[in-house]
């Protein structure tokens, strides 16, 4: 994920090593020692998947040495709600401690809401998908655009527009990026595709083919998604290819010369007589530039 400087405001709340908290930060704070027993959890948490043994070794060195760096909560009534430190929380609970240091902030639910998305974000423990949620419901809650939302997050407004659309997949697809059994990139490839059947079947080809995600990207490309998609047979010579599934003699001298002219490796598709696609490979931004050059004959 592309990242600018978070909003100093967020950031110094935060903090970036275990002792980091800016009280001059502007939000009311107080250190104290709070009862485990009375620290609700934040229910703005957009994380939902904890490795178990990432909190016990946590918590091991809770045991150990204590906690260096304070959790945040703000008072409800006559508790504490959690704001940031979810997993110091969690191991404080396995460790079986009674009371942990904490910050007593004053702050609202939309205040609360950024705050668990930075959290996270800074750490890089969320999957595609719990972010995509969390900006999701930040902006149905608060209002704003995509826009407002990324600068407050310090992030491109590329890359909260991108999470958000994964939400428009289907939701076995959207189960597979949060089960790590496809990618974010296989995830966008296959936004690519115009209906839900079309990105279902290229899903589901992904994992039958272990496809990769530039595998996924030619799939989509090729406007053949699904394998029980009806084809009109063809005249084989129409297509390029000979009776026995090849590619005609003239299409492979074109690709052969083409490949020596670009020095790069090309793909000719025939669709049709007229129809059809020419793939130029490159490896490198350096190599990128050769090929356009070579293209516009400059």
């Amino acid at each position: 994920m592309n990242k600018r400087r978070l909003g100093r405001g967020l950031e110094s709340l935060l903090g970036r090593d275990e002792g980091g908290f800016d009280p001059g930060s502007g939000d009311a704070s107080d250190l104290t020692f709070v009862a485990i027993n009375l620290i609700d959890p934040n229910p703005f948490q957009p994380r939902r998947q904890f490795d178990p043994a990432e909190i016990a070794a946590l918590a091991d060195s809770l045991r150990q040495h204590g906690m260096l760096q304070p959790v945040l909560v703000r008072a409800v009534n006559d508790r504490y709600q959690l704001v940031a430190g979810e997993r110091r929380l969690r191991a404080s609970v396995e460790a079986q401690l009674h009371e942990i240091p904490a910050r007593v902030m004053e702050l609202d639910d939309q205040r609360v809401s950024e705050l668990a998305m930075v959290e996270n974000l800074q750490r890089e423990d969320l999957n595609a998908l719990e972010k995509a949620v969390a900006f999701r419901d930040y902006l149905n809650n608060y209002g704003g655009t995509q826009e407002e939302l990324a600068g407050r997050l310090g992030l491109d407004r590329s890359t909260v527009s991108n999470l958000i659309r994964l939400l428009d997949l289907p939701e076995e697809i959207q189960d597979a990026v949060r089960n790590k059994k496809i990618s974010q990139g296989h995830a966008r490839a296959i936004l690519g595709l115009p209906d839900a059947d079309s990105q279902i079947g290229a899903f589901q080809r992904i994992i039958a083919e272990n496809l990769s995600v530039r595998q996924t990207e030619a799939l989509v490309a090729t406007g053949e998604p699904t394998p029980a998609r009806t084809r009109i047979r063809k005249d084989p010579a129409e297509q390029g290819v000979t009776s026995g599934g090849g590619k005609m003699p003239h299409v492979l001298e074109l690709e052969k010369h083409l490949h020596s002219r670009f020095g790069t490796p090309v793909l000719i598709r025939v669709k049709s007589r007229d129809r059809g696609q020419i793939v130029i490979d490159f490896n490198s931004q350096e190599e990128f530039e050769r090929v356009t050059t070579l293209i516009r004959g400059e």
